[in-house]
């Protein structure tokens, strides 16, 4: 009979106590196997690589980080916005491959999901290097009138699918839901980012909404601050035009008229640009930032920081909260075991007595606390993974975190070893007390 097997039919003896030992530990690896996997997802989420675009260019003052939390994860309103005629000189540029405009502002009226008019070439550009947009089947992409591409988790929350309609919210104001009725014309698969909480909308029509144009002096004065010379003439045409346009809408056979709505008074919030070629980039936002108008973002640097200074923090606490409740599961172990040494000094002294050697007791006692911490490990292993299967559908749709159960973290192989040595930490001391037990005096008593 091996050491082992008699550490085990010694634990057998105290089932109870060494059920719930055993139960402490496995409640502290769960919870950090639960946060290791959520971790790596949230880090994955915020280390990508890129975004599909090398640039982010947005209007001066609302700083770097506030441009990437608008454009990459929808977060937070939009700084100054730009205009049109800004949009139209950028993707004419010679750097440029792609200039995809972005207006932001309004949230639907069901679920307070953001609205983000852009242009089909949006879903071209793909949500990551090398990963394009899918449609769910029957789905398309954006038309012309009110038409809209939903994201998974709007769809999903929402109920709703190709063919649903929808309002939208001015600004997130619940007493100002615009009149008209968007239509679902596509439904957007799961891409664990951002785009799946998003509602698209075609550009043209979102600046037919009531209030979206901008009104015509202050286009101007926007225009004139942006160095752009508008003389007499274009103001008398712009103001024209702005006076000319029907938001109400006029009845043109089946379908609802709207009168298109001059660039002059339209504004984006930010633009995602691509150059020809990777060394067009720095040269791009250089050029851009060394000027008044609008500012140029790289995404990627920026994503890093965010990870670095906000979500790593976090990330580091609860993994030392984590640490710590597994630290004190071994505590749990040690007084276990050391307070059954009272209990077992007769039982340690037949041994002794029968010809085990003070070695062998005192291995016999690191086997039982390798046995409850390796035990509860992998239970505990087993208990993280089932947790996060029982809480994916959750955290789907509150936080939008796609989580895959069966996901495998690299540093989960790290906790064994480490349990290895915290049992041997642990059963030290207790082993040590069963090494010095004296026979005759323990057979005595």
């Amino acid at each position: 009979m091996n050491l082992l097997t008699i550490a085990w039919k010694s634990l057998r003896q105290r089932a109870l106590a060494s059920s719930l030992t055993a139960l402490s530990i496995s409640l502290g690896i769960m919870l950090m196997v639960a946060v290791l996997i959520i971790n790596g997802l949230v880090t994955e989420a915020f280390r990508q690589n890129g975004t599909g675009f090398g640039l982010v260019v947005g209007g001066r003052g609302s700083g770097d980080m506030n441009l990437v939390l608008n454009a990459v994860y929808r977060i937070g309103m939009p700084g100054e916005p730009l205009p049109w005629r800004y949009y139209d000189e950028l993707r004419n540029h010679p750097y440029v491959e792609s200039a995809v405009p972005m207006a932001m502002g309004d949230l639907t009226q069901e679920g307070q999901f953001p609205i983000v008019a852009t242009t089909p070439e949006y879903f071209s550009l793909g949500y990551a290097p090398g990963k394009k947009f899918t449609l769910k089947k029957g789905g398309r992409l954006l038309g012309k009138y009110f038409s809209a591409v939903i994201g998974s988790r709007v769809a999903s929350q929402n109920g709703w699918d190709v063919g649903s309609t929808f309002q939208l919210s001015h600004g997130g104001m619940d007493d100002h839901v615009h009149t008209e009725r968007y239509e679902v014309v596509g439904v957007l698969g799961r891409t664990g980012t951002a785009n799946d909480k998003t509602v698209f909308v075609d550009m043209e029509a979102f600046f037919m909404l009531a209030g979206h144009e901008k009104p015509p002096q202050e286009a101007i004065d926007r225009l004139r601050e942006f160095g752009y010379e508008v003389t007499p003439q274009e103001e008398a045409v712009i103001k024209k035009a702005a006076a000319e346009m029907n938001h109400e809408g006029e009845e043109h056979g089946d379908e609802p008229h709207f009168h298109a709505v001059p660039n002059d008074l339209k504004e984006v919030s930010f633009i995602l640009v691509n150059t020809k070629d990777i060394m067009g980039l720095p040269f791009l936002a250089a050029q851009i930032n060394e000027g008044v108008k609008a500012q140029a973002v790289n995404p990627v640097p920026v994503m890093r920081r965010l990870l670095d200074n906000v979500v790593g923090n976090v990330r580091t606490l609860l993994l030392c909260l984590t640490a710590l409740i597994v630290v004190v599961a071994g505590v749990g172990i040690f007084v276990s075991i050391y307070n059954s040494m009272s209990d077992r000094r007769k039982e340690i002294a037949i041994m002794r007595a029968l010809g085990a050697h003070r070695g062998t007791v005192f291995s016999i006692i690191l086997g039982e606390s390798l046995l409850l911490c390796l035990g509860g490990g992998v239970l505990g292993l087993l208990f993280g993974h089932g947790l996060v299967f029982v809480a994916a559908p959750f955290i789907e749709s509150e936080a939008g975190l796609i989580l895959n159960p069966w996901l495998f973290e690299p540093a989960e192989l790290i906790l064994f070893p480490v349990l290895m040595v915290m049992a041997t930490l642990v059963g030290f001391l207790p082993g040590m007390t069963a090494y010095r037990t004296d026979v005759a005096e323990s057979l005595t008593d």
